[in-house]
């Protein structure tokens, strides 16, 4: 009896622990949570200021003045961007019909690419992620449309006002006073038609990746209907058009939002959406990490230019010769030296689908990045110190801190369901986003 009795206070001081420690954790998280809101509210005053609206909430979304978003504009960009179709501007006939937008920027990688270079026009298969895409061997690099520069996402591109990494593309904000860099014969002259970012990429991009609008083909197919339903106040004689697809597919890649990843789903009141070693690394990320001084804003995208000396593609893999106006950045594209080896600062949603980061792609995890930016020494020799951001400076974090930080960004900022913006099927019955035989074998279509 007396072992009986002495078993059960054993286990009752045991339960009474254990719970005084469920108690104190909870205690711990509270507090943490509550230091992270106060840090969010004393930076930006709310924390409605970093939430994303429904991908359904046009007029929250923010768009191009003279680009409203609407649903059956919104429908129609998403089949165009993943059509193969209009991959009828190749350069050989093994090209025709074989690439697509979603080629460079498709939803298994995060609406980027899955190899460090995006392929187009002359890459075959696709793999299980993207990862399987390679060069066809009958492309000479002449005739190949490879990126020279790692992809970006099109995921947030709503919150920017000028695309690509150097921000070529943009006729206001940031590239007012560039106009005498939008060169008349290049992709930059799709500035002077006074879009926003995300419209002149598109605009550009249509030309620049060998797609091609043809009139009588959109008239002669189920697209007819989608055009009409999303330009309807447009002269029929101008309704078939590039330049509204390009609009259309802008509009589609603004309503690409990851606002289900558990972060937003915090920032809107579900305190129970992330775990302990999460909130602590969001902590470090508005806070010791000084994360937050680029990457702010709903997209924790930034639209500022850093130079932070990382390396530029590079290694026996790359296809393509990367040229001194590419390495420049910002500046290869402005022509002013202060701009020289600045790149725009990188949204920060669903990396862990990405196998590349940089913008050479020299990294292959988040935490590789965390750690070089920790270190602050840079890796490009030709990046003069003195043209380095006066933000890249150690950090100190710990290994515990750097993991948790990696944790945050890994996992609080990850929307599990992308596929929600991917259609079942095009009108065309295409295979997509890549329709060469390889692909076509890999994704199991056609």
């Amino acid at each position: 009896m007396k072992n009986l009795h002495l078993k059960s206070i054993i286990v009752l001081i045991f339960i009474s622990l254990m719970s005084c420690n469920s108690d104190n954790d909870n205690y711990q998280n509270v507090s943490n949570q509550i230091e992270l809101e106060s840090r969010i509210i004393e930076l930006y005053g709310s924390k409605v200021e970093l939430i994303q609206p429904l991908e359904t909430d046009f007029s929250s979304i923010p768009s191009d003045i003279n680009n409203p978003i609407t649903a059956a504009k919104v429908e129609l960009g998403k089949m165009l961007y993943h059509e193969t179709m209009i991959a009828k501007n190749a350069n050989m006939d093994d090209g025709m019909y074989t690439y697509s937008c979603a080629s460079c920027h498709h939803v298994d990688a995060g609406f980027q690419s899955g190899v460090k270079q995006g392929i187009g026009e002359g890459g075959l298969g696709f793999g299980t992620y993207g990862e399987g895409r390679i060069k066809n061997p009958m492309y000479t690099e002449d005739d190949l449309d490879v990126q020279p520069i790692r992809t970006p996402t099109t995921l947030n591109v709503a919150f920017q006002s000028v695309m690509l990494w150097n921000g070529q593309f943009g006729a206001k904000g940031l590239n007012e006073g560039t106009e005498s860099q939008w060169t008349v014969g290049t992709p930059k002259e799709a500035n002077t038609l006074g879009f926003e970012g995300v419209e002149t990429q598109a605009i550009a991009g249509l030309d620049v990746h060998r797609l091609q609008i043809d009139a009588d083909d959109i008239i002669n197919s189920s697209y007819k209907d989608l055009f009409d339903n999303a330009f309807p106040n447009v002269e029929v004689g101008q309704r078939y058009t590039k330049l509204n697809a390009a609009l259309a597919i802008a509009v589609y890649e603004r309503t690409l939002l990851p606002n289900q990843a558990p972060f937003q789903r915090w920032l809107r009141g579900d305190t129970n959406v992330m775990r302990d070693n999460e909130i602590a690394g969001a902590n470090l990320f508005f806070g010791k990490g000084q994360c937050f001084t680029c990457h702010s804003g709903p997209g924790l995208n930034g639209m500022d230019f850093h130079a932070i000396g990382m390396n530029d593609l590079e290694g026996a893999e790359i296809m393509t010769v990367v040229d001194e106006r590419t390495k420049k950045g910002r500046g290869g594209f402005t022509g002013n030296s202060e701009d020289d080896y600045k790149f725009k600062t990188p949204q920060l949603y669903n990396l862990k689908d990405v196998q590349f980061f940089g913008h050479g792609g020299n990294f292959q995890t988040v935490k590789e990045v965390v750690e070089y930016k920790n270190d602050a020494n840079s890796e490009n020799s030709i990046v003069p110190q003195d043209k380095l951001s006066a933000l890249f400076v150690p950090l100190n974090l710990t290994e515990i801190e750097i993991n948790q930080l990696t944790v945050f960004l890994e996992t609080s900022l990850y929307d599990d369901n992308l596929q929600r913006y991917v259609p079942e099927s095009l009108p065309s019955g295409n295979c997509f986003p890549n329709a060469d035989y390889m692909s076509s074998s890999d994704l199991g279509c056609n």
